[in-house]
């Protein structure tokens, strides 16, 4: 694990959103160039960088951030057997970082992916963006169609329940990406040079009710919120499933954020995904996933948790549980993963033992009453 200081006077906001409350998770398997271009939005904030692959190479990071970096020695060493859960091989390794966090937020995002400008030219602070979403409500029992309310120049509309105008507290933000889009390993081959060049300035609440495809790239969420179902599942080596790390999470959250009434964002920010991945070698990671989901989506459409679940980690027992039971059937590999959500679980209480604590605390009272 290493660590550097923030060299004073270079070019970083004067005054940033939550510079002591909010950390950057990078996964990577090579050197971090790439966040020279970040330095002016970036530099103020702690990061927490994911080593992934041999953890016998050297990741060089650019002077003057503030970091702490951890490869799979580390994972293993910190974690004991319980490392199993976490994922090698494979971007799903980064849900660690987001496990030994101690701030309040986490914006992760992933290492080919640089700063993109708006329409007029002038460079996206996506991370600002990001926060301005998460310190908002959301709306998701009513939906706005003048989308995002709280954005200045907006509003709820006429029709719109008064009673409904406070909204719920954001858990999640979920940007996107100018010219490389996240597509699947068949869509890439059908579009091999399309490139996403719209920009639409707008902020939606997804409805409850609704799932979406989570991507990891670019995702900021409220740790003491969601935090503990941010988990993105076994992937990559030794697995017989790739690239649906964040699918995986986007669907846990979305059913335990509608069930205790929290919101989830998408649109702003845009950032640039400079790299397209190799469609072959992608269809080979996804292809079970790209069956599976047929079944896997209506399970998550129908999954149903209990009035007693209410926390996240309750929540993600009980969605393990009836993954064991349902998504067992179709393949041993499900009843593999819903151990491993356990794990995830249990891991997370003991790196996060005052969250675990309250836990207990308000179980007890229940106890009591």
């Amino acid at each position: 694990m290493a660590g550097t200081v923030t060299v004073p006077g270079s070019s970083v906001p004067s005054t940033p959103l939550l510079k002591d409350q909010l950390d950057i998770v990078i996964p990577t398997i090579r050197n971090l160039d790439f966040l020279e271009m970040w330095r002016p939005f970036f530099q103020p904030y702690h990061l927490i960088i994911v080593q992934d692959g041999d953890p016998s190479k050297v990741i060089k990071v650019p002077e003057g951030f503030d970091y702490e970096l951890y490869n799979r020695n580390d994972i293993n060493r910190i974690l004991g057997p319980k490392a199993s859960c976490i994922s090698f091989k494979d971007s799903a390794c980064r849900c660690f970082g987001y496990m030994v966090s101690k701030k309040k937020y986490v914006f992760t995002i992933d290492d080919d992916c640089f700063v993109a400008k708006d329409p007029s030219g002038k460079d996206i602070n996506a991370l600002e963006q990001h926060i301005k979403n998460l310190l908002s409500p959301s709306t998701p029992f009513f939906f706005n169609t003048l989308y995002d309310p709280y954005r200045e120049g907006a509003d709820f509309v006429r029709g719109y329940p008064f009673s409904l105008r406070e909204g719920a507290p954001t858990a999640v933000s979920h940007g996107l990406w100018l010219n490389i889009p996240d597509y699947d390993a068949p869509t890439q081959m059908v579009k091999p040079r399309e490139r996403n060049s719209r920009y639409v300035d707008a902020v939606l609440t997804i409805p409850k009710g609704t799932l979406f495809p989570m991507c990891g790239m670019n995702l900021a969420f409220d740790r003491t919120l969601i935090g503990p179902a941010m988990y993105f599942g076994l992937m990559g080596d030794g697995q017989p499933i790739g690239r649906y790390d964040d699918m995986w999470a986007g669907w846990c959250v979305k059913v335990i954020c509608d069930h205790l009434s929290l919101g989830v964002k998408t649109g702003l920010p845009y950032l640039w995904h400079s790299k397209a991945s190799n469609p072959f070698v992608n269809l080979k990671k996804e292809y079970k996933g790209i069956f599976w989901q047929e079944d896997i989506i209506p399970f998550f459409q129908n999954a149903t948790l209990s009035k007693e679940c209410d926390t996240v980690q309750k929540c993600y027992i009980s969605l393990s549980e009836q993954v064991r039971e349902k998504l067992g059937k179709i393949d041993p590999y499900f009843v593999k993963l819903a151990d491993a959500m356990v794990t995830w679980i249990e891991a997370w209480d003991e790196l996060n033992p005052s969250a675990a604590a309250s836990e207990a605390v308000a179980e007890n009272g229940k106890a009591t009453k």
